[in-house]
């Protein structure tokens, strides 16, 4: 069949850009407006792509990240160059450490002058070059096709990430006449039949398998095939730190999370277990119990490691069986397999799924007047099943991991690279992207300070997020380790916080005080149904520091 010829465009690279943006299928842009690209904010003027306005370049670049989280396709953001791309690389660092697809676009100093330290001039590929999956400069406004599309391709195949592109302020200015683009088709990668097959001998053999989901790149799809793979074998499944919403919570077969705090009894499963099936993960530091949980190289149980990304497989465990898929290839090939006649580890699911309940339906009190224990049991009874949780870094957020039962896909957003501040900004991309849901985050105070302007973002777009500010006037995970290591010798982890509901009501936001768990659900109530964004901030003493132990018992050790 002949191939019809692209139809051709003649414009600046501001406009070219935009328009291979919008033939590529970006849904939206986040950015903070600067004069080094001021040819792409024209060109935006008058496209059909959203653009939401941020108040930090850290801020948009992690609404960016989050909704390549949701999205599984590039977040798209643009800064301004020197300090707007320093700035972003908060949000560069999540999407790195979180496989998530991402495009910075920074404005860039003209050709001419590189080399000279002109005005906010940065080598941006010695900047990124560590943190980015590719970062390069667009000298050519020919060529802007060529590399979006690379752009595009890079950031989603293999383990995702993030993307630079530097564009010089004199290119955009520049006119040619390119080639239209095709719409954007992420790349699949399968396992090949011999590989299922062994997969299947593996399991056959299994007295104790586990597994185990992570990473990014799954889709609605994937996660009901492999569910239905593991009701076929029975098979505990567990998901690894921050990836809850990879597997129904409250399903039989739900084993509980491998991250922070882990129960003990899941840790020990993992520990014992003579076969783990870990499919997009990578188990790194924190799930696997700072490398404790693995022997590195080899691995004592029988390792199968399902990963997108080669490059992946055999970097820090040795595999008994690698397979290059990404989880909706590898998924699918799942619908094959069939179960032993005699399940060997039947009724090990069921166990391991009470065992989870009983681990994450525990109410432990703190001390103070605000149980936070209390507050999640509302909140569980409550919640939509489709509500998004953002949040960020510090011990306030073990409420969420450890007591919210997540049901659905993109129901949670949280860095695995435990980048403080990201909560709100995420919160913020989730809404934007499902205005219909309810989106929640929860921000400790510490937390919320590093991102707290954006606050102004979610009034300006009529985003009705709920905001949850935990509130101990303190960075909590510090001193709680300060406090373990130099019992008694407070330094740099106390803070004097503000009146975090009148900040919020200066934006005209719905805001709260709320000092009693009886006094949380009517003002969540309150909150939901103003229709506006919301703040309800929460004063727990300091003392309840973490949900298992106080301050003074770590101190007594």
């Amino acid at each position: 069949m002949e191939k019809r010829a692209a139809r051709r465009l003649t414009g600046t690279g501001g406009v070219l850009l935009v328009r291979a943006l919008e033939q590529l299928g970006a849904e939206r842009v986040f950015c903070v407006p600067g004069e080094s690209y001021l040819p792409v904010l024209d060109a935006l003027h008058d496209a059909s792509i959203p653009v939401t306005v941020c108040r930090q370049e850290g801020g948009a670049a992690m609404m960016a990240e989050a909704f390549g989280k949701m999205t599984a396709r590039p977040g798209i953001c643009m800064v301004t160059r020197g300090p707007g791309a320093t700035n972003a690389a908060a949000g560069v660092h999540v999407a790195q450490q979180d496989s998530t697809p991402m495009i910075l676009f920074v404005g860039q100093i003209e050709t001419g002058m590189r080399g000279r330290d002109a005005f906010q001039e940065v080598d941006y590929r010695q900047f990124f070059g560590g943190m980015a999956k590719w970062v390069a400069e667009i000298e050519d406004p020919a060529r802007i096709p060529e590399m979006l599309s690379r752009a595009y391709h890079v950031a989603t195949s293999g383990r995702p990430g993030p993307v630079v592109l530097a564009l010089p302020e004199d290119m955009l200015a520049q006119t040619a006449e390119v080639a239209e683009l095709p719409a954007f088709v992420p790349l699949e990668t399968h396992p090949s039949l011999a590989q299922m097959a062994d997969l299947q001998k593996r399991l056959w053999a299994a007295k104790r398998p586990l597994a185990i989901l992570g990473g990014s790149r799954w889709s609605e799809g994937a996660r009901a095939a492999f569910t239905r793979f593991a009701e076929r074998f029975q098979l505990p499944t567990a998901c690894s730190f921050r990836r809850q919403m990879l597997f129904d919570n409250l399903h039989g077969n739900y084993a509980g999370d491998v991250g922070i705090g882990i129960n003990p009894k899941l840790a020990e499963r993992v520990r014992e277990a003579d076969l783990l099936l870990l499919v997009g993960g990578r188990l790194s530091e924190m799930p696997s119990q700072s490398y404790g949980l693995l022997d590195i190289p080899q691995p004592r149980q029988t390792l199968v490691h399902v990963h997108a990304g080669a490059e992946e497989l055999g970097r820090v465990y040795l595999p008994d069986l690698a397979i290059h898929a990404t989880p909706n290839g590898f998924c699918a090939a799942l619908e094959a397999l069939q179960p032993p006649n005699a399940i060997a580890w039947e009724g090990a699911a069921a166990t391991a799924h009470d065992d989870y309940l009983a681990w994450s339906g525990a109410r432990p009190q703190v001390p103070g007047a605000l149980q936070m224990a209390q507050v999640m049991d509302w909140l569980e009874q409550h919640l939509p099943e489709d509500a998004i949780l953002a949040n960020g870094a510090g011990n306030y957020a073990t409420w969420v991991h450890r007591f919210h039962r997540f049901r659905r896909l993109n129901t949670q957003l949280a860095p695995t690279s435990g980048s403080m501040g990201y909560g709100l900004p995420a919160a913020v991309a989730g809404k934007l992207k499902y205005p219909e849901r309810m989106v929640v985050c929860f921000a400790g105070d510490g937390c919320l300070q590093m991102t707290m302007q954006e606050f102004g973002t979610a009034a300006q777009e009529g985003a009705a997020i709920i905001t949850i500010v935990v509130d101990n006037g303190m960075y909590g995970t510090i001193r709680m380790h300060q406090e373990r290591d130099f019992p008694g010798r407070v330094s740099a982890t106390t803070l004097v916080n503000p009146d975090f509901a009148a900040f919020a009501r200066a934006y005209g936001a719905h805001a709260e005080m709320v000092e009693t768990a009886a006094e949380f659900a009517p003002a969540f109530e309150r909150a939901a149904a103003s229709g506006k964004p919301a703040l309800l901030h929460l004063k727990l003493d300091p003392e309840a520091i973490t949900p298992v132990r106080s301050l003074s018992q770590i101190r007594a050790g």
